[in-house]
């Protein structure tokens, strides 16, 4: 807490090791930098609920997002049940995020309601990292379910270095009309459009009141290059700040 301000970070993986792909520990171990991000863990790969807590803590962060993934082409399957006990440990801190893929999820409306109902506050979709279109009919049902619940949907927008991933599926304009569809949800688009289509993302962000901009995995000091066609003190206005821990 800062002078009244509750710092959250909005973008933390957290699995158990064993559940992830080798890319995935490659990309923590290239982009945690001095970050001892392996404090948070046992000697078997597993998280640890006290030492996640208390490196969070000592960060300087209120509040932090957890996300699981069902990514089994890109990173691994790393299932919402393994958050629990982190949760459990600390639920002011900690808070978890539902995600769901329609190539392992049928119907993918009611997984997103299992992971709902455990206490999700958000729903995140990994179009690049599962291989499929954000506008694809079926997930129709997931976008009416969280306007049902009053939840946030949050987009991988942009590129990723993962084998496996599909980065065509990063394109926020595969969205135009699910924004415009369901325009009580609010979507917070990942990395911000990350590669080629900063400018497609910060536009919907300073259009469409339920559109938001991610940073994590952003270098701050790149912002302004990345978004130079924008006012940034108006585009910050849509940014909500993430890590993508332990990549920092």
């Amino acid at each position: 807490m800062i002078d009244g301000l509750v710092v959250v970070d909005a973008h933390v993986h957290a699995p158990r090791l064993s559940t992830v792909r080798p890319a995935w520990l490659e990309w923590a171990e290239q982009f945690s930098g001095p970050h001892p991000w392996r404090d948070a863990y046992d000697d078997n790969g597993d998280p640890v609920p006290e030492r996640l807590d208390a490196l969070l803590e000592a960060e300087g962060v209120d509040r932090a997002l957890l996300f699981c993934e069902y990514s089994p082409r890109a990173t691994g399957i790393q299932p919402i049940e393994d958050l629990l006990p982190i949760v459990e440990h600390n639920p002011v801190r900690f808070r978890l995020v539902a995600n769901v893929n329609p190539h392992i999820h049928h119907p993918v409306a009611s997984e997103a309601e299992r992971q709902l109902d455990m206490g999700a506050v958000a729903v995140k979709l990994h179009p690049v990292h599962g291989g499929f279109s954000p506008a694809e009919p079926e997930l129709y049902r997931v976008y009416a379910l969280c306007a049902e619940r009053g939840v946030p949907v949050i987009l991988h927008s942009g590129t990723s270095s993962f084998p496996g991933s599909r980065t065509r599926f990063g394109d926020p304009q595969l969205m135009l009309d699910v924004i415009e569809d369901f325009p009580d949800v609010h979507f917070v688009f990942a990395h911000g459009g990350r590669g080629w289509w900063y400018d497609t993302a910060a536009f919907l962000a300073q259009s469409k009141p339920n559109v938001w901009l991610d940073l994590a995995g952003l270098p701050p000091k790149r912002l302004p290059e990345y978004y130079a066609r924008f006012d940034l003190r108006r585009l910050a206005a849509r940014w909500v700040f993430g890590t993508d821990w332990p990549g920092v």
